[in-house]
């Protein structure tokens, strides 16, 4: 075996134990299609001070769309329905109560001065995040900017030492009422109020995501099973194995060693793809099933493409190393105008397409490089090891018969 063989074989074998440990350890997300969640429809309402615009419906959007991100669902779809209602699906959520109470709520937040008046809203607010309080208790930290922090510790030293508390208000009921012993000088604070854990993130992401421009009104609310049901989700598993195993019969039988390679190399391609995946929290949908087999169907495409060239190389008289060198640089080009133009579209389709057309772009372009890196390393490097021990014997099994004479 050559030295540079040794490597990458050790190489690729690495990339396989690694892929192998973040499937195991790190469980796939499911899209709304595969494993169920909420469907949401809710519609702007106007208020006696904001007329419900374009503009309006956007913005808030906008917030439900942070809010959401900043609660780690995955693969949420958040469209607009005509003028002013909004589709919120949530996959893998099932509490409806609380699905609306993160979506819905207006998230208000005021500083009041003792009278009840308000001296300054969560507009100030840079950062609130989960903490604790001087018990151990869940809380939330707030960071207010320059002008709230100005406006903190002149109403903070106002108040100090009167015994006077100053109420934090999110939406009308009073969170803390705080006693200020001294002015807070450095626009941080404590938010408290008896909350469990869970409490206390979802107020943080209510906070640090804003408040909705106007108020939004539940128009339906459904949980949703998941689209194929566990029986079709089955089925098409058992499907796809099915398929593969053809595909790798197939490959086998026709192009004999060379097939049997680039079907271990498949299996290498396929839990790279899903390793890759699953580190990028990113989610399955069936957009994105339809991505991934369409990208082994590419990686199967690539080896026919080099095994012919190799058989090519050998019906000229070449000896087998130097005819899958040479089959390798021949195929090379058309691989790689293929697989460009393909991840051209699917970058275009990432672009402009939102929710599950995204998933299918991502896992499009995902498998187009690595079926490229397992085609031109993995297939090539497997079948060098074998061959490169005793070449005269192993090219009776390129199904070449001029290569025998």
């Amino acid at each position: 075996m050559r030295r540079g063989n040794g490597w990458r074989l050790a190489g690729i074998l690495a990339l396989v134990a690694l892929a192998a440990i973040v499937l195991y350890a790190t469980p796939m997300r499911f899209g709304l299609d595969l494993q169920g969640g909420v469907h949401v429809v809710m519609e702007v309402q106007e208020t006696e001070g904001t007329r419900v615009t374009d503009d309006v419906v956007q913005r808030t959007q906008a917030v439900i769309e942070r809010r959401i991100n900043a609660l780690g669902v995955a693969e949420p779809i958040v469209q607009r329905q005509g003028d002013r209602r909004i589709i919120v699906e949530l996959p893998g959520v099932h509490d409806q109560q609380q699905a609306v109470e993160t979506i819905g709520k207006t998230a208000l937040l005021e500083f009041k001065d003792p009278n009840g008046n308000t001296v300054f809203t969560g507009s100030v607010l840079q950062t609130a995040t989960l903490s604790q309080d001087e018990f151990g208790r869940p809380a939330v930290a707030i960071t207010l900017d320059r002008e709230g922090a100005r406006q903190f510790a002149e109403l903070t030293g106002r108040y100090a030492m009167t015994q006077q508390p100053l109420p934090i208000v999110l939406d009308g009921e009073v969170l803390v009422a705080p006693v200020p012993q001294e002015a807070i000088l450095n626009g941080q604070a404590i938010i408290t109020g008896g909350f469990s854990i869970e409490e206390a993130r979802q107020l943080a992401v209510l906070l640090q995501s804003g408040s909705l421009p106007v108020p939004l009104d539940v128009m339906e609310i459904r949980n949703v099973g998941p689209v194929l049901g566990q029986e079709s989700v089955q089925r098409s598993l058992n499907a796809g194995i099915i398929g593969i195993l053809l595909v790798f019969v197939f490959m086998t039988m026709y192009y004999r060693l060379p097939g049997g390679v680039a079907s271990v190399a498949l299996l290498f391609y396929i839990a790279f793809v899903m390793a890759v995946l699953v580190g990028l929290r990113a989610t399955l949908t069936l957009p994105g099933i339809a991505g991934l087999i369409l990208s082994i169907g590419m990686a199967v495409d690539a080896n026919v493409i080099i095994f012919e060239r190799v058989k090519e190389e050998l019906r000229s008289g070449k000896r087998l190393r130097a005819s899958i060198d040479s089959g390798w640089k021949r195929a090379f080009v058309a691989i790689l105008d293929a697989n460009v133009t393909t991840l051209i579209t699917a970058l275009v389709l990432f672009y402009f397409g939102t929710g599950p057309v995204k998933g299918f772009a991502v896992t499009l372009s995902i498998g187009i490089l690595l079926s490229m890196f397992t085609a031109i390393v993995v297939t090539r490097t497997l079948l060098q090891v074998m061959v490169d021990r005793n070449p005269d014997r192993f090219v009776r099994y390129f199904g070449v018969k001029e290569a025998l004479q």
